[in-house]
């Protein structure tokens, strides 16, 4: 067996592609933000040392539509964001308070307080059961449950708040 097959490193890469071959570039890209988020991972702006000629270089990758500096509180992130329903809000406040709220305010998880919370200070209407607002927004595939009356934010969520709002008018 040669070196190049048993290198880990390079068979990483060969896993990644064959995974993302089959997707269009937008789902390319969606995929590959969403694992350097959740990896805490972030593109070096500069080319691979010496010590690995052999690896390929990505100058320009896109980032994320959302950036912290131009993000100042939940209300600004809401306007931005333009959510139409009550769970797309609550995906806008998990993602708010997992990524860009101040250090003291981060978590990673949600309940309804926090909603409730955040939803009256993003001047964003309350739903009329409040005691369904994060059950209902889990329906809506955006949260996974973790017991106790806590959520949290999950691929499809994240992708939404990052990439598919605000939504396209048709």
């Amino acid at each position: 067996m040669s070196e190049l097959s048993t290198d880990p490193e390079l068979s990483a890469i060969q896993t990644i592609i064959a995974a993302l071959e089959p997707l269009d570039s937008e789902a390319r890209q969606r995929v590959v933000s969403y694992v350097f988020q959740r990896l805490r991972l972030s593109i070096d702006s500069q080319p691979p040392q010496a010590s690995n000629p052999t690896l390929p270089f990505v100058a320009d990758v896109s980032q994320p539509t959302i950036s912290a500096q131009t993000i100042h509180n939940i209300r600004s992130l809401k306007e931005q964001k333009a959510p139409r329903a009550a769970s797309e809000m609550c995906a806008i406040v998990a993602y708010y308070l997992a990524e860009l709220a101040p250090a003291e305010e981060r978590k990673d998880s949600i309940e309804k307080d926090d909603a409730i919370k955040y939803f009256k200070q993003a001047n964003f209407p309350l739903p009329k059961a409040l005691k369904q607002i994060m059950p209902n927004a889990a329906k809506s595939g955006y949260f996974d449950a973790l017991g106790d009356g806590k959520y949290r934010l999950n691929p499809v969520g994240y992708n939404l708040v990052v990439h598919g709002l605000p939504a396209k008018q048709k």
